[in-house]
């Protein structure tokens, strides 16, 4: 018998079989679904296969498109510079005469846009093009260039420069220098810019790619040299002096005045080129334009120098006036143009070599000249030598700009020669001013010294030889006294100590011609002769010539009588020979005084012991002190 379910379990069975129920029509759906999934995306690959070359095309047709557009902007470009020619080369073909300038400038300019677009496409087919624009440019700058030449050409006839730079008094300046007129250069300037931009595109290039540098030069630079022609010449003239001319006189040479000119036509010509050049081509054109002058000028100083070079000694302080107005002038230049002078340092290069070796030369000059006088004055004078060299000296202190760059240039001493063994101390590091000082002093020591030892050759008498230096020195320090810078130059210490041994080498000289007539108014004086003798007076005390004559032996006695008649013999020669010698008036009153300085105490002396001797009677003591003390007076 069967059992009976239990209601509880009886329902949950039947929602179970609910939840089956459920799940397999689930199943049957999804299955529905990915069927249709499976339909859908067989259907989309269709579609891709069908839809790519399509697209392909599409996109292979926007390129193609893209490049027909390009193709055909670059025929418009290209068909721009072609029909540019037909439309410039009537333009370009009548000249720059028949057409307005600025027109014709204008057309060249699209001319050279059209050949600069031909050449950027690089196509073999626009050869024949590119070859008729560029014929068609050169035309048009070969007669921009006659343009330019022409007008330049109008404005070239040379000048005096004289006439300028002489003009007016001193309350009005110079004239300048004739310039091109204002409206000139206003057709000049875009001419130039013309022509220099269609260079680079023309079979020939001028100087820093502008052919108006080298035409503007070919006109301008021959104008300049043909104008200064005479003032080269008269530099060459004016140096060309006698010998009894002397020393050259500062300002006499015409290179001053050609210098000055030359700087008055580099200011013109600077001024026009910067109105008509740009930026680097200024510099260009001012070189090129100044070089045929500035050669000229070159040749005209070499050709100085060769002179001075010839006549060191009196034409050596031309080359130390040259060198300061190139250089003076070449700063001035310098400072307004910002060119040409380091051409004017090369110019200038020879005649300072000649200045630096000018005062080696000088130094050795003067002794040489010093050493072959031939003849010296007998009466003890000078000689023309001494003024010569202090008058050269005196010229050289005109000249310290240019002397201090030698001098230093040179370094201490180095003017000297080897044979010179000075045994001065040198600075170590001397300015200019002490430099100059050193070699003045060593100019002048080395006509001293030189003059001293001819002398000395010459002179036999010891008077004689002293006087002669004497007067050397006179003159020398006359000199110095009378110049102001050279006594600035030798006023020192050191200097006045250097020069003053020499004066009183001369005096001492002189005076040791006098010693044989001092040596007899020395005696032996005796403390005690025996029992008889009279004893030696005090010192300072009262002499009483009666008791020591007195006191005088016989021998003695004639001894003095003897000393007193050879001083009378050899002072009235000492007299009569000073008076016979020449000097100056300073030598005369100076060697005066240290004769009486020397002489006189010593006379008094012995007159007062032994003027006894001949018991007033004159035959033996020709002069009391007060006649001798005249005499010796008399001298000066």
């Amino acid at each position: 018998m069967v059992t009976p379910r239990n209601t509880a379990y009886a329902e949950e069975s039947a929602e179970v079989e609910v939840l089956y129920a459920n799940l397999e029509k689930l199943k049957v759906l999804t299955k529905k679904i990915q069927g249709s999934l499976v339909r859908v995306e067989t259907g989309g690959n269709v579609v891709k296969h069908a839809i790519g070359p399509i697209y392909s095309n599409t996109q292979s047709l926007q390129i193609t498109n893209n490049n027909i557009d390009k193709i055909n902007e670059a025929i418009d470009r290209l068909r721009q510079p072609l029909d540019a020619k037909n439309r410039e080369e009537d333009i370009i073909r009548a000249g720059p005469q028949d057409v307005e300038l600025s027109q014709y400038l204008s057309a060249m300019k699209r001319v050279e846009k059209a050949l600069i677009d031909l050449n950027s496409t690089n196509l073999r087919s626009n050869q024949k093009a590119i070859s008729d624009f560029s014929s068609l440019l050169s035309t048009g700058t070969i007669k921009i260039q006659d343009l330019f030449r022409s007008e330049l050409s109008r404005h070239v006839s040379p000048i005096e420069p004289l006439h300028y730079l002489t003009k007016g008094g001193h309350a009005i300046p110079k004239l300048p220098f004739p310039s091109i007129p204002e409206e000139t250069i206003a057709e000049l300037a875009p001419i130039s810019a013309a022509i220099s931009s269609a260079a680079p595109h023309g079979p020939q290039r001028g100087e820093g790619g502008n052919p108006t540098l080298k035409i503007f030069a070919d006109i301008r630079g021959p104008y300049m040299t043909k104008s200064l022609q005479n003032l080269a010449i008269a530099s060459l003239n004016t140096v060309k002096r006698r010998a009894t001319d002397g020393p050259y006189k500062q300002g006499t040479n015409g290179i001053g005045i050609y210098s000055n000119a030359l700087e008055g036509f580099i200011y013109t010509e600077h001024d026009i080129i910067s109105r008509i050049f740009t930026g680097g081509q200024q510099g260009l054109a001012l070189h090129a334009t100044c070089r045929s002058a500035l050669a000229e000028y070159s040749k005209t100083l070499r050709e100085l120098n060769q002179y001075i070079k010839a006549n060191l000694m009196t034409d050596c302080f031309l080359a130390f006036e040259i060198i300061e107005i190139v250089t003076t002038m070449s700063y001035r230049i310098d400072s307004k143009t910002g060119e040409l002078k380091s051409v004017f340092i090369e110019a200038l290069r020879p005649v300072r070599e000649t200045a630096k070796s000018s005062l080696t030369e000088l130094l050795e000059e003067t002794k040489r000249r010093a050493g072959n006088i031939a003849v010296l004055p007998p009466d003890g004078g000078s000689v023309p030598l001494v003024n010569e060299v202090m008058n050269a000296l005196t010229t050289l202190t005109s000249y310290s700009g240019p002397l201090a760059s030698i001098l230093t240039s040179l370094g201490d001493g180095n003017w000297r020669s080897t044979s010179n063994t000075s045994v001065t101390p040198l600075d170590v590091s001397p300015d200019s001013l002490t430099l100059l000082t050193h070699f003045i002093l060593d100019m002048v020591e080395a006509l001293m010294i030189a003059l001293e030892s001819r002398g000395r050759a010459f002179h036999r008498s010891k008077a004689v030889q002293g006087v002669f230096l004497s007067n050397v020195f006179c003159n020398v320090d006359r000199s110095i006294r009378g110049n102001s810078d050279l006594a600035k130059y030798l006023g020192s210490p050191d200097s006045i100590t250097r020069i003053d041994t020499f004066r009183k080498r001369a005096i001492s000289t002189y005076l040791d011609s006098w010693k044989e007539t001092s040596h007899y108014l020395l005696d032996v004086q005796y403390t005690s002769r025996g029992a008889g003798g009279s004893a030696r007076p005090t010192s300072g005390g009262a002499v009483d010539s009666t008791s020591i004559v007195k006191s005088l032996s016989s021998k003695d006695k004639d001894a003095i009588k003897e000393k007193f008649k050879a001083f009378n013999a050899s002072f009235d020669e000492m007299l009569a020979r000073h008076k016979g010698l020449y000097m100056e008036r300073e030598v005369r009153g100076v060697l005066a005084r240290e004769i009486q300085a020397v002489l006189e105490p010593l006379y008094a002396r012995f007159w007062d012991r032994y003027h006894e001797i001949d018991k007033g009677r004159g035959k033996y003591v020709k002069y009391d002190k007060g006649s001798l003390s005249a005499q010796l007076a008399a001298l000066s």
